[in-house]
């Protein structure tokens, strides 16, 4: 593999646009340094084993391959996805349109139906994790926090993922539905990546705000949940508030949201 450039730095690890040598496809390389600590170097094989489970779905972005390189380090190789990041997308060209959100929103539940119904969860859906390609496909990444649950209602609540997009019911699982699952909790964060695509900024933070881990934890567990302003639409509301719901058994599930009128493509079974 030859390196061509870095996409991303991050968790202990740098990813890389490679080119394999031999037939010049393209790929992402994600390496994980030997000299991070072992709980980072845990999650890397833990993504390679939930990479494995997950091929077949086209809304994840694909595994190829993995191996441990004589220095210690984990190399993960990936589909390389040449649009980057809905993050870098907002930054690049500004605020998404509804039309926009709604592949996004209809791909990402698509994703997330397909690791619910295995009993993944990703934990740290957000907009840096969602990425895109030239041909406008639209694919769930990173999947370095997630979990596979060995049981349907094993919980889910440590802290890990980016704490801005954590739902109420992971700081305080006792108070916003007692025990569950953690699928819940990437409805959540789906909900605010989609607001924060539509609004420019995160949606419990003034536009330019810096966030700290206490401002956060508490609008997110005492604030009421954003509001859209009036400029979207009704069916773009009714979708956002059926993820936003503080209690996680009130959320809607990935297959439900699929059926609301912002992302069903067949009006006759919305």
């Amino acid at each position: 593999l030859e390196k061509l450039a870095i996409l991303g730095h991050g968790n202990g690890g740098t990813v890389y646009k490679v080119r394999h040598k031999a037939t010049s496809a393209t790929y992402a390389l994600k390496i994980i340094h030997s000299d991070t600590d072992a709980t980072r170097r845990r999650r890397a094989l833990s993504e390679t084993s939930i990479l494995r489970r997950v091929t077949d779905c086209p809304h994840v972005v694909r595994f190829h391959s993995s191996f441990e390189k004589p220095s210690g380090d984990v190399a993960i190789l990936m589909e390389y996805m040449d649009g980057g990041t809905l993050e870098t997308a907002l930054a690049a060209s500004g605020t998404f349109s509804e039309e926009r959100l709604a592949k996004v929103a209809r791909d990402v539940l698509e994703g997330l139906a397909y690791l619910h119904a295995r009993n993944i969860a990703h934990r740290d859906i957000k907009p840096a994790n969602i990425l895109v390609n030239s041909e406008g496909e639209v694919k769930i990444a990173d999947f370095g926090v997630s979990k596979l649950m060995c049981r349907t209602l094993e919980a889910c609540n440590s802290y890990v993922g980016t704490c801005a997009y954590m739902s109420p019911d992971r700081f305080d699982p006792e108070a916003y539905g007692g025990n569950y699952n953690g699928f819940a909790a990437d409805i959540w964060s789906l909900g605010l990546t989609l607001f924060e695509l539509y609004v420019g900024h995160f949606p419990f933070l003034q536009a330019g705000q810096r966030p700290d881990w206490a401002t956060l934890m508490c609008a997110i567990c005492f604030s009421d949940p954003p509001s859209l302003p009036e400029t979207a639409s009704p069916e773009f509301h009714d979708f956002v508030e059926c993820c936003l719901k503080k209690e996680s058994g009130e959320r809607w599930t990935a297959a439900q949201l699929l059926t609301r009128p912002f992302v069903c493509k067949d009006p006759e079974t919305c």
